[in-house]
């Protein structure tokens, strides 16, 4: 399989210096959401709060011209309309640190950890085939297990900009199981052996 995901309707590729442009047309001045430029996992909190703005944009920066990318871009008719965070665990170290989301096992887990899609393509099923793509991206580089942190809503609404990590849902769609509830949250896995041959 190539870098191009197989999603219906979207071209999904891995973020490379040569997309930069295209992320930061996503993101927008505000770098997705309060100058965050999905650095929130990344770094230690004071640190994240430190460089919110362009040192948080240029460290993800860096991130997209290493050998390693920090996450997927998916395309519609040839524009950028949505990002997905997506890498081994470690990647992430706020997770470790968190009371709720830290390991519970030892399995080797790939996570994702942020969503955001253009509001003119939102609830229109961009989240649950982005995820989709991110688990064949993860499987293609040995990841054996791929969790996320979806929000569970509380009432008959929630407002977009608390759906950062997707949303329970979203992730069920796309062939993910709950394993735990994390206070707010749900802990989600889909296994991803054999995935590109079902």
């Amino acid at each position: 399989m190539s870098e191009q995901s197989s999603a219906p309707d979207l071209d999904v590729h891995p973020l490379t210096s040569a997309r930069w442009s295209d992320l930061e047309a996503l993101f927008g001045a505000r770098g997705a959401c309060g100058g965050c430029w999905c650095m929130w996992w990344r770094l230690p909190r004071k640190q994240f709060e430190q460089q919110k703005g362009s040192t948080n944009r240029e460290a993800l920066q860096s991130l997209a011209e290493s050998d390693h990318p920090p996450g997927l871009l998916a395309y519609r008719h040839g524009q950028p309309i949505a990002w997905c965070a997506v890498g081994p665990r470690g990647d992430f170290p706020a997770l470790a640190r968190s009371r709720t989301l830290a390991p519970f096992d030892d399995a080797p887990i790939w996570s994702v950890t942020c969503l955001f899609v253009a509001r003119s393509a939102r609830r229109s099923g961009v989240s649950v085939a982005l995820l989709r793509a991110a688990a064949e991206y993860c499987q293609l580089r040995g990841a054996p297990i791929l969790e996320g942190y979806p929000v569970i809503p509380r009432g008959a609404a929630m407002p977009d900009a608390f759906a950062w990590t997707g949303t329970l849902a979203a992730f069920q769609r796309a062939g993910f199981r709950e394993i735990r509830r994390a206070g707010a949250r749900a802990i989600v896995r889909r296994e991803l052996s054999g995935l590109l041959q079902n």
